[in-house]
């Protein structure tokens, strides 16, 4: 399971709670789009998972920033994510530096605005604010490999596609998600 955060915001810790802090502890991998705020909640974050890929925001304390880089690719069941906060030209921009990175799924944050956005040949992935989400909903992202049975054979495979949501703490689904990766 691959779990996505953003935008945390925070002087004292991860602010995570129920499912977002059940699922943080239980990833295969977190994806963190930056913005931690302070070095206690990235330390918070990195106690509570295991395996941690973050980058850092522009509103990152300077000790968070020498810790994490402003962009970095990851790859994990078999996808290629690019994770950044931000990036100038909106959709375009992102789309962009996706495609720059030979990335199937752009990670960001920012906006701690939910999104999903289908840009062609890559999928933006906005999983909003856990904790401070701004007069927006607040989320975080959960994402798996997405299992079929083929029909001439039988046989489970994976068949190279994401599914999963973008949700509340407290689990209520905003938005489902599926993703096709080439």
């Amino acid at each position: 399971m691959i779990v996505i955060f953003s935008d945390t915001h925070s002087a004292s810790g991860h602010e995570l709670e129920g499912e977002a802090l059940t699922a943080a502890r239980t990833a295969d991998v977190v994806l963190h789009a930056g913005d931690f705020t302070s070095e206690a909640a990235l330390e918070a974050f990195q106690r509570e998972c295991d395996r941690l890929y973050a980058v850092h925001g522009n509103a990152d304390d300077p000790a968070v920033c020498d810790r994490l880089p402003p962009a970095r690719v990851v790859e994990a069941d078999g996808v290629r994510f690019a994770l950044t906060h931000r990036r100038d030209g909106g959709q375009t921009g992102l789309a962009m530096f996706g495609r720059s990175r030979a990335a199937d799924v752009v990670v960001f944050g920012h906006s701690h605005r939910p999104a999903v956005i289908d840009a062609g040949d890559v999928t933006l992935v906005n999983p909003g604010s856990h904790a401070d989400p701004r007069g927006n909903r607040p989320g975080f992202g959960v994402l798996e490999s997405a299992r079929s049975e083929d029909r001439e054979t039988g046989k489970t495979t994976t068949d190279r596609r994401l599914e999963g949501a973008i949700q509340e703490p407290d689990g209520t689904i905003i938005e489902t998600v599926g993703i096709s990766v080439s």
